[in-house]
Parts: C-alpha cells; sequence; structure tokens
C-alpha cells in the first residue's frame, strides 16, 4: 500500500546522504601530526576576518566524535557519506605520511562501512597545505606533482575499500575566491594568475584519475562541480552573449575538461584574445584527453541571472569575469530570506537535461543542495529546530531530480548540504545548513532536527 502513496519514487540502489569536508567537520586543527593549512594560517594572522572570531581551531570535533556521528547517520537512515581526506593532516612537509593520520581515516572508513555508510572521499576541499602555498600553490606546477603524489597515495593506503572517489570540489572556488577576489586566501585579484590556478587544478584531477586508473581498483572516480545554470535576462543577443560568456567561464571550463577530455574552444580563443594563456604543454593535452571522469558530483544551490553589461569598465580596474557580464537581480524571484539566495529548484532539472543531451548522458548524483539559515534556534520547539522550510525546500528540488530520472537522466543519488551544521570558511557557523544542530555551546551536542526524521521517512519509502 505504501507504495500507492508515492508520488515520487527513486530507483532502489538509490545514494542517500549528505557532504561535508575536513577542514569543516574535523577540528584537532593542530593535534596528532596535522600540519597547517591556509584556513589556520589565515585565521592565525587575520582572525577579525572570520565571522564572530571563530576560526578552523576545533569546527564540528569529527576527528574526536565520528563514532556518535557515524552511528547517528545510521540511524537516520542514510547510505552514504562524502567527506574529504586532509592533505595537511596526512601528508607532511617532508613529504613523508602522517601515520596518526592513516590510523584516523582507517577508523573512519571501517566504522562506516561496518553502520552500512558508504565512503565517497573527495580528495581537495579548499585546503591547501601551507607549506605548498608558500611555494605558490596551484600557481606553482610542483604543486600538481605533489597533489598526484597525494592522490596516489590515498588510493593505496584506503582504495581497497573506497570505491567512490572524487579528485576535486568546486574548482572554481580557489581560482574565484583566492585570486579574482578575497574570500579565499591568498586573496589575489588577477585574472591571469586565476586562469593558471584553474589550468593547474584541471590538470591535477586528469593526472589523478590516471594514477588511480593504473591501479586497478574497481572503483570509479570522479569530480565535484558546482554547476550554476546561467540564465540570460532576455533572448537579445547581447544578454545571450553575456550568459554564454558565463557559462563558458563559471562552468564549462571544468565541465567539458572532466566529461569530455578538452576544453571549450570558445573559452580558448577567449582566453588568448584576453592575453589570459597559461602555460602548459601538449603532453598535458593528452593527460587531460585520456583521462577523464567515470562519475559526477553536482552541486547545486543557486542559478546565475546574466545580462549584458551596462557600463563600460573603469579604467584601470582589474580584469575580471564579470568585466564581460552583469548579474541580473530578477523581479519576483524566490528568495531564501534567511541567507538571501535565490531559490530556483527547477535548476537541478535544466542542469540534469544538459548533462544528458551534452556530455554523454554520464552518471551523476547531486552531491550538494542545501538550504543556509542564521539564527536557526528562533525555530526552536521544545529542544528541536522544526525546519520546515528546509524540508520543502529539499523535498521542491527532488520533484524536479525526480523528473529528470523519469526522462532518461542517469542521477544516482542526492547529498544534502550537510549531515551536521558545520564550519564555513569566513561565514564560520553563521549559516547552518545541517539535519543535525550542533550547540557550539554545549560540547558540540548532536541534536537531530525535523528534517532529519523526514529525510531518514524519504529513504524508508525510497519517495515521498
Amino acid at each position: 500500500m505504501e507504495d500507492l502513496k508515492m508520488n515520487y519514487k527513486f530507483p532502489k540502489d538509490f545514494w542517500w546522504g549528505s557532504a561535508s569536508s575536513a577542514t569543516q567537520m574535523e577540528g584537532a586543527y593542530n593535534k596528532d601530526g596535522k600540519e597547517q593549512n591556509i584556513w589556520d594560517y589565515w585565521y592565525e594572522i587575520a582572525p577579525e576576518k572570520f565571522h564572530n572570531n571563530i576560526g578552523p581551531h576545533n569546527t564540528s570535533n569529527f576527528y574526536y566524535k565520528y563514532e556518535e556521528d557515524i552511528k547517528l547517520m545510521k540511524e537516520l537512515g542514510h547510505n552514504s557519506f562524502r567527506f574529504s581526506i586532509s592533505w595537511s593532516r596526512l601528508i607532511k612537509e617532508d613529504q613523508s605520511v602522517n601515520e596518526e593520520a592513516v590510523k584516523f581515516y582507517n577508523n573512519v572508513i571501517n566504522t562506516m562501512l561496518q553502520n552500512g555508510v558508504e565512503p565517497f572521499i573527495n580528495l581537495f576541499h579548499f585546503d591547501m597545505p601551507m607549506y605548498l602555498q608558500n611555494i605558490g600553490g596551484w600557481e606553482n606546477r610542483e604543486v600538481v606533482t605533489r597533489y598526484q603524489n597525494f592522490a596516489k597515495k590515498c588510493f593505496e593506503l584506503f582504495g581497497d575499500r573506497v570505491k567512490k572517489w572524487f579528485t576535486h570540489n568546486e574548482p572554481i572556488v580557489p581560482v574565484e575566491c583566492g585570486y579574482l577576489g578575497h574570500y579565499h586566501y591568498p586573496c589575489v585579484v588577477d585574472f591571469k594568475r586565476a586562469v593558471q590556478v584553474g589550468y593547474h587544478i584541471m590538470l591535477s584531477s586528469s593526472l589523478a584519475i590516471m594514477e588511480y586508473k593504473k591501479l586497478n581498483q574497481g572503483g570509479e572516480i570522479g569530480i565535484i562541480i558546482n554547476l550554476t545554470p546561467s540564465y540570460p535576462r532576455s533572448n537579445s543577443e547581447e544578454d545571450l552573449k553575456a550568459s554564454n560568456i558565463a557559462d563558458l567561464i563559471l562552468n564549462r571550463s571544468f565541465l567539458d575538461t572532466s566529461v569530455l577530455g578538452e576544453f571549450p574552444g570558445e573559452l580558448i580563443e577567449f582566453v588568448k584574445e584576453q592575453n589570459l594563456l597559461p602555460e602548459y604543454t601538449k603532453e598535458d593535452m593528452e593527460v587531460i584527453k585520456n583521462n577523464t571522469v567515470d562519475l559526477l558530483g553536482v552541486n547545486y544551490y543557486q542559478p546565475r541571472r546574466v545580462k549584458a553589461k551596462e557600463s563600460k569598465i573603469e579604467e584601470g580596474a582589474p580584469l575580471t569575469p564579470e568585466s564581460f557580464f552583469d548579474f541580473y537581480d530578477m523581479p519576483g524571484k524566490k528568495i531564501n530570506p534567511h541567507r538571501g539566495w535565490e531559490i530556483y529548484e527547477k535548476g537541478i532539472y535544466d542542469l540534469s537535461i544538459n548533462i544528458r543531451d551534452n556530455y554523454k548522458n554520464i552518471h551523476f548524483f547531486i552531491s550538494e543542495n542545501g538550504m543556509g539559515v542564521e539564527g536557526e534556534e528562533k525555530f526552536k520547539v521544545d529542544g528541536r529546530i522544526e525546519d520546515d522550510y528546509r524540508i520543502e525546500f529539499i523535498s521542491e528540488h527532488l520533484k524536479w531530480a525526480n523528473k529528470a530520472l523519469n526522462e532518461g537522466c542517469n542521477l544516482k543519488g542526492y547529498h544534502l548540504w550537510t549531515f551536521m551544521d558545520n564550519w564555513s570558511w569566513l561565514n564560520s557557523y553563521k549559516n547552518r545548513y545541517g539535519f543535525v544542530e550542533i550547540d557550539l555551546n554545549n560540547d558540540y551536542k548532536r541534536t537531530p532536527k525535523k528534517s532529519a526524521y523526514w529525510f531518514k521517512e524519504l529513504i524508508t519509502n525510497n519517495g515521498f
């Protein structure tokens, strides 16, 4: 009888779960041999930049509470969880392996498997080791080789049990936030350096895939890309051109390279015209061509509304992607009033159809989707956060995901950002995204929200 009530059914082997990252949830920032990453360093020199002066030191204390957290994942029905390995925890500056880190990640992986939660492991989530940033970070070709070695070591250490690997999370973010803005260290605004960083990240992804394929471990390796569909204000030639440039720079530079093995021709022409061409070799192009992803993770939060530039670039202003288009504030849009972001559920469908039609209908999953809320404690009733807004957000997105599935898209799963409230870069704990509340004033106590139990029922029924 249950089946008859389900308006939106999902495949029986669908991946239901959530995602987080090392720096955002582990804590123990300087314990057991972990070395400094860019966030530890930046907080040390400029703590005032971080919301409420809360840095990455303890975050959600997963390092100490992972057994409790994984048990809770099982209780709440999750069958998979994506997390990242901290490069600066695992690999020391002298390139030796930190055995304490090996022990920790082995314990996490084994505990997950014992609880029926499949580990999806991502290798890089914005947390460059400071000893590598000091030699230029992703600008330096040597760091690409170091990353290749780090990836290979992870596969050798954990690949006997981990069968879902991802090279990078949101490769545009270190480029956009670190080299075209002041949101991530090193806070540079230089389009040419940004292009070199983006190029090296994509090359490193292909080299990691190459190393994984050599080992024949029987799993899949992919990349996690935040795909933000670019919608033009109108069908005018100028607006369409602006939207296309935004899509080329911010989506296709990573998507085409990962799935099709080549940078879009239009993008190459644009980069040449603007004198932004990175240093590269013909051998690199072969590596990229021959080492594409098996699987794609798609992070989707909001659309990008774009219009043609309405004013000339100021003389002397630095060149950025926004030199070629303007953002468009669409009247009447649906908004998350607690975060300020547009909510556009159909975007998840549009992305899925694009992947089906233009990217080999590759297997993909929604690797992040979520709703951040500031001051969420105001929705607490009898000790539990009644987050009906999050239930509505998830269900409305899943309706469109279900439509995509029914129209032949190879959608394999849905992961919410995030399992438990976690620390978020400069925003710290300002916006809460989790199924589970973290009480920072009470030993990081975990309390599931209403949405956690709704999601459990959804998983049990494989639909709603």
